[in-house]
C-alpha cells in the first residue's frame, strides 16, 4: 500500500511537472507574440456617415508606402511616436493616436477634418478630385477620392492671397461658413459662395435664379434674419423666378430687383 502511494506521488509530480512545463511553453508563445506586432487594427470616425480615407490609405501612410512595415516588427523598435507624427503630416488626417494593446495588435484611432465648404481654383470645372476644404478650424485640406463632401463651393479671388481661416483677419469668413453648415435650411439653400478682392460675399442658392449680395460677413444675426424673410414671405408671393438681385448687406434695407 505504502508502495502504491509513493508511485502515485511520483506520477503526480510527473503529471504536475509536464502541465507546468506546458504551461511554461504556452505563456512563452504568448509572451513572444506580445513582443511583435501581430495585426494593425485601424480605427477611422465617419464624416456625415462617409470616410475620406480608407483602411488601405491608412496603412500606406503608416508604412511610409510599404517602405517601413510594422507587422511581425518588435515593439521595442517601433517608435509610436514617430508613426503618429507621419500621421499627421496628411491632410486627411486631422488627429490620430496609435499605442499597442495587451494581445499584440498596434492599434491606430484617426479623426478626420470635418469640412464647411470647398474652395474651387478659378476656371476650374467641378470636378471629384478639383479644388480643397475648408475645415472647421479654417485650415485646407486636400478633397478624397472616395468620398465628396456636400458642402457649398467657395469662389473668389479674396483666396489668391489668402490661403488659411485661421486667423482673425478671416474669423468672420470663417464664422459665416459655420453658420451656414450648422443650419440646415440655409446648408441646403446656399450652394455657391464668391469672396472678392475686399472680401465682400456674394452668395447663388439651390432655389430661384436671383444672387444674395451678402456684403462683408458681419452682422450675420440681422442679415439672415432679413434674408429668411425674403425666403418666408416675399418669394413665395413674389415667384422664386422673379428677382434677379437680392441685397441684404445694408441696414435695415432689403433690395430685391
Amino acid at each position: 500500500m505504502f508502495s502504491t502511494f509513493k508511485s502515485s506521488k511520483k506520477w503526480l509530480l510527473t503529471m504536475g511537472g509536464i502541465f507546468s512545463l506546458l504551461g511554461l511553453i504556452a505563456f512563452t508563445e504568448i509572451r513572444h507574440g506580445q513582443k511583435h506586432v501581430r495585426e494593425v487594427i485601424i480605427r477611422l470616425d465617419q464624416v456625415d456617415g462617409h470616410r475620406f480615407l480608407t483602411r488601405r490609405d491608412v496603412m500606406g501612410y503608416l508604412t511610409n508606402e510599404g517602405a517601413d512595415p510594422v507587422i511581425g516588427e518588435d515593439f521595442e523598435e517601433i517608435d509610436l511616436r514617430k508613426l503618429e507624427k507621419r500621421l499627421q503630416k496628411h491632410g486627411l488626417v486631422k488627429k490620430c493616436q496609435v499605442f499597442r494593446d495587451l494581445t499584440g495588435s498596434l492599434l491606430v484611432v484617426i479623426e478626420q477634418p470635418r469640412p464647411l465648404a470647398r474652395l474651387m481654383p478659378p476656371g476650374d470645372g467641378i470636378r471629384n478630385v478639383s479644388g480643397q476644404y475648408v475645415s472647421e478650424e479654417g485650415r485646407f485640406f486636400p478633397v478624397s477620392m472616395n468620398y465628396s463632401a456636400r458642402v457649398p463651393i467657395l469662389t473668389g479671388n479674396y483666396f489668391a492671397t489668402n490661403r488659411s481661416l485661421t486667423n482673425n483677419r478671416n474669423r468672420l469668413l470663417l464664422d459665416l461658413l459655420k453658420r451656414i453648415h450648422d443650419d440646415p435650411f440655409w446648408r441646403a439653400q446656399i450652394t455657391e459662395l464668391s469672396v472678392d478682392e475686399r472680401g465682400e460675399i456674394t452668395m447663388w442658392p439651390e432655389m430661384g435664379n436671383h444672387k444674395i449680395e451678402f456684403g462683408l460677413p458681419t452682422e450675420l444675426d440681422e442679415k439672415f434674419k432679413k434674408l429668411k424673410l425674403v425666403y418666408t414671405d416675399v418669394l413665395p408671393a413674389k415667384g422664386w423666378d422673379h428677382y434677379s438681385r437680392v441685397n441684404v448687406q445694408y441696414r435695415n434695407q432689403i433690395v430685391c430687383e
